[in-house]
């Protein structure tokens, strides 16, 4: 049964949009822990797993574990060859409050 939940799972989120719905969720808690797990289970779901992703993105296999791990901490440049390797891209949207300055 667990094995059918996880390959239903993986099969959804290999649908670049329900990736970035999935991502975009993760992104509105703000939890660098979400966040995180957000991507590696998105990484992890990929039919040419972390090997095929770490070519799409131009990084290394092992750097891509370390950066998803638990206490990943990946830099904004690796974070973006990652999002791009997964076939989505970064935006940066209003939160409709304006801050003037004075």
């Amino acid at each position: 049964m667990v094995r059918n939940v996880r390959a239903t799972h993986n099969k959804h989120l290999r649908d670049s949009e329900v990736a970035a719905e999935y991502l975009n969720e993760a992104l509105e808690d703000g939890s660098a822990g979400v966040i995180l797990m957000a991507l590696r289970n998105i990484a992890e779901a990929q039919e040419d797993g972390i090997t095929g992703l770490a070519s799409r993105s131009r990084l290394g296999r092992e750097s891509i574990y370390k950066m998803l791990s638990v206490n990943g901490n990946p830099k904004l440049s690796s974070f973006t060859k990652l999002i791009h390797g997964l076939g989505l891209k970064f935006k940066i949207e209003s939160n409709g409050h304006h801050h003037s300055t004075v």
